[in-house]
């Protein structure tokens, strides 16, 4: 186990999240940011299991990306590979798993809430909880970021991969963009990050 792991963690986890990790067949790496991910978790070749975890994540957020990911193997080993990826016995595995860190000597007081609401039913990212997502992102570091829902309708934003959309309507949950360069409408969830263009 790679003790660096412990640095981003918040101090009241770091002993129950060493005890969950001592005696389990499985190597955590902590990688550079991947825009599309938090981390991952793979069964590898060699019988062997890996976790990947962001490093520029902030202490809460690690912790609960690196308890999704652990719930992932422990479902799989508990239920076998023909489970669905985010499907009831993972769920329940991660309820399980993260219940006993939903404590004020691990989380800030106005992120319980919001935390046990999201574990009534987790989701397969946290981010999709609009609520629990905007929570977390103000312990990032880094410059003040701007979420889509926070854009006028009809002003132009750029993604961090330079693609370029206008906001259009919102739906039910997500908020309607269409690309500037192909014409073509996507759906944003409302905390995508996003640059405005002046």
């Amino acid at each position: 186990m790679d003790n660096a792991l412990f640095d981003f963690l918040p101090a009241e986890a770091k002993a129950m999240v060493f005890e969950i990790l001592s005696d389990k067949n499985l190597q955590v790496i902590v990688k550079r940011e991947r825009k599309t991910k938090h981390g991952d978790y793979r069964a590898l070749p060699n019988g062997k299991h890996q976790i990947t975890i962001n490093s520029n994540l902030n202490p809460y957020r690690f912790l609960i990306t690196l308890i999704h990911e652990i719930s992932h193997f422990e479902a799989y080993d508990k239920f076998g590979r023909a489970i669905k990826p985010h499907g009831k016995e993972w769920k329940l595995t991660f309820q399980h798993l993260m219940l006993p860190f939903i404590r004020p000597e691990i989380f800030p007081n106005h992120l319980l809430p919001l935390l046990a609401k999201h574990f009534k039913n987790p989701r397969a990212s946290s981010d999709t909880d609009v609520q629990l997502a905007l929570a977390l992102k103000q312990f990032d570091e880094g410059p003040t970021k701007t979420f889509v829902f926070e854009v006028p309708s009809g002003q132009h934003f750029r993604l961090y991969n330079g693609r370029v959309f206008k906001k259009g309507n919102k739906r039910r949950k997500r908020i309607e963009c269409v690309e500037i360069e192909t014409g073509r409408l996507y759906l944003f969830n409302p905390n995508a990050e996003v640059e405005i263009i002046k």
